[in-house]
């Protein structure tokens, strides 16, 4: 992934707290110091609007619009009036129907929620922690907010996966604020992205009550870790055996979709903690995607490392549809081996009755995640309503 400018690890809602950085983060993540995530917050860049022209080059004059609005950062308005900063002040030119939403528009709201809302009797406030990612000069912000108290323990290991969810927003129009169920792998630092619907409040009219959307969020972390619990489980229990497959284990992540390089990291994990390299269970495939995306991705944060994350999360919470998708992908390119009297080489007709067979082998133990992610979808909408 792209390197933020600037990365800021929080732990703690504010200096009432006594909240520190979990052993396991603070060695993941080099962090010497951390602050609290009210002062980062605080620390944001704020945006403000302010009138904007155009310049007529026949009268040789500017005319003021109303129709658009330039945001703008209004402590470097000041210092750049001043002479005191180079950094430019302008984030974007939109429409007159653009509606600026501030980081503590966003986040104070939260920080009444933390401190009311519990885990095992503790405020959420105290037991909070992560990371605030700035871009573009800060006009583009993620934060990853975990909480040490929720979490959930595999049977056969004793790190746990950390929950909490990542949230941001941007000022150029590209990113609504949102804010979506995330996990955190303490064994191998993997992200586990997108665990709940993400959440969306537009840059566009009246931005609504946000301590309830957050109250409602949250509501849902308690119930996405005990069915995130489940799904592993499940996951583990429905294996590949790639001798019976015609493609490699790289290339088996290449089918579904995933660049190259991601697929070559991603391969090599999954066949580094596999207990047999040549049978590998959906939630260690999973794990092998995640882990090249946490570490590897040189994109940025947004629509592509989104959609790559959909396809690993497949792998754990859709693995007949990972299975289809993977056949569909191999049938084209068998398609495009047909010679000229239209009939498919012998090897390829032989790789997709192997591929029939292990479809139907998952179609059969993947009924269970239908009636799991329907039952899960159910409750979510419940609690979200």
């Amino acid at each position: 992934m792209t390197n933020p400018e600037t990365t800021t690890v929080f732990a703690g809602l504010d200096g009432r707290t006594t909240a520190r950085l979990p052993a396991w983060y603070a060695r993941q993540r080099s962090a010497e110091e951390s602050t609290t995530f009210a002062t980062a917050v605080r620390a944001l860049p704020q945006a403000t609007t302010t009138e904007v022209a155009y310049h007529n080059p026949y009268a040789d004059e500017w005319v003021q619009t109303d129709r658009h609005n330039a945001i703008v950062e209004p402590t470097r308005l000041a210092e750049q009036a001043g002479g005191e900063t180079s950094d430019d002040p302008l984030f974007f030119i939109p429409t007159d129907s653009y509606s600026v939403i501030n980081p503590l528009d966003i986040f104070g709201p939260l920080e009444a929620v933390l401190r009311t809302e519990m885990i095992d009797d503790r405020p959420l406030a105290e037991i909070m922690f992560g990371e605030v990612r700035q871009y573009r000069g800060g006009g583009e912000v993620h934060m990853d907010i975990l909480f040490d108290g929720l979490r959930i323990t595999l049977p056969d290991r004793s790190d746990p996966i950390t929950m909490g969810v990542t949230a941001g927003y941007d000022f150029f129009g590209g990113h609504a604020v949102y804010v979506e169920g995330f996990a955190r792998d303490t064994a191998c630092a993997n992200s586990i992205r997108q665990l709940t619907d993400r959440e969306t409040v537009k840059h566009v009219g009246d931005v609504g009550d946000f301590e309830r959307w957050w109250e409602s969020i949250l509501a849902q972390l308690g119930l996405v870790a005990d069915d995130l619990l489940t799904f592993i489980q499940a996951a583990g229990e429905i294996t590949i055996q790639f001798p019976a497959v015609p493609f490699t284990l790289s290339e088996f992540y290449a089918l579904l979709g995933l660049p190259e390089y991601l697929a070559k990291r991603a391969a090599a994990d999954a066949r580094a903690e596999a207990e047999t390299p040549t049978e590998i269970d959906m939630w260690t495939l999973h794990s092998g995607a995640t882990y090249a995306l946490t570490h590897f991705f040189t994109g940025r944060e947004g629509a592509a490392l989104d959609r790559y994350v959909r396809t690993a999360n497949d792998l754990l919470f859709n693995p007949e549809g990972t299975i289809e998708r993977v056949t569909q992908a191999y049938e084209e390119r068998a398609a495009a081996e047909t010679d000229g009297t239209g009939q498919t080489g012998l090897e390829s007709q032989v790789a997709l009755a192997q591929l029939a067979r292990v479809g139907q082998d998952i179609k059969q133990k993947a009924t269970q995640f239908n009636d799991r992610a329907e039952t899960l979808r159910e409750r979510l909408n419940q609690t979200h309503g």
